[in-house]
This record gives C-alpha cells, structure tokens and sequence, in this order.
C-alpha cells in the first residue's frame, strides 16, 4: 500500500478532488482521504496567492494537503490524476510525497 500526500494550492484543490472523483467512479479505488488546510511559508510569483500570517510572523501561501491510502496498483494512476489537475505552470507551486504503509490498524 502507498500513502499519497499532495499539498496544493488552494485555487486547484477543488478540480484535484473532482478528478479523484471521476477515478472512484472508474473503479480506481482509495481510502480514507484526508484534506486539510495549511500555510507555507514562501514568496509566491503570484502576490494575490500570498498573504501575511500574524501567528507565524511571515508572509505565507495557503494551500491544502491531501493525504490518501492505495493500493500500489493504483498509485500511478491516481498521483498523474493529482499532478493533471493541480498543475499551474508556476514554480513551486505545489509537491506530492509518496510512501510505503507497511502496517494499517482500523481503530473501532
């Protein structure tokens, strides 16, 4: 099993889950998908993607993380769906970290 973890920029996070949806629906399966909100620090190309964060003191980019598991199978597939979908041509403008589940504990 693979863990995919995407950061994204928030203006490509709804078309990124829109493709992972049509995969579902062509029987690419994944489980236990995970979005969540986050800031990096760091200067963007595009000034109105950046904004200035008190708490961290420094000028940041929101962005989400996606965090999901798969089957090796699928991984691919699924990681050329995300990389299609939240491409904007700029530099930096996003990363996907992939590692190896060796272990999955279904807490009840």
């Amino acid at each position: 099993m693979k863990e995919i973890k995407a950061f994204i920029r928030q203006h490509r996070i709804a078309n990124v889950l829109q493709a992972l949806r049509d995969l579902k629906a062509a029987d690419i399966s994944y489980h236990n998908i995970t979005v969540s909100q986050v800031q990096r620090p760091l200067v963007s190309e595009d000034p109105a993607q950046q904004h200035y964060a008190m708490d961290l003191a420094e000028a940041v980019v929101s962005e989400y993380k996606l965090d999901l598991v798969c089957t090796d199978e699928v991984a691919d597939e699924l990681i050329g769906a995300i990389t299609t979908a939240a491409h904007t041509g700029l530099p930096d403008a996003g990363w996907i970290f992939v590692s190896e589940v060796t272990t999955a504990i279904e807490i009840r």
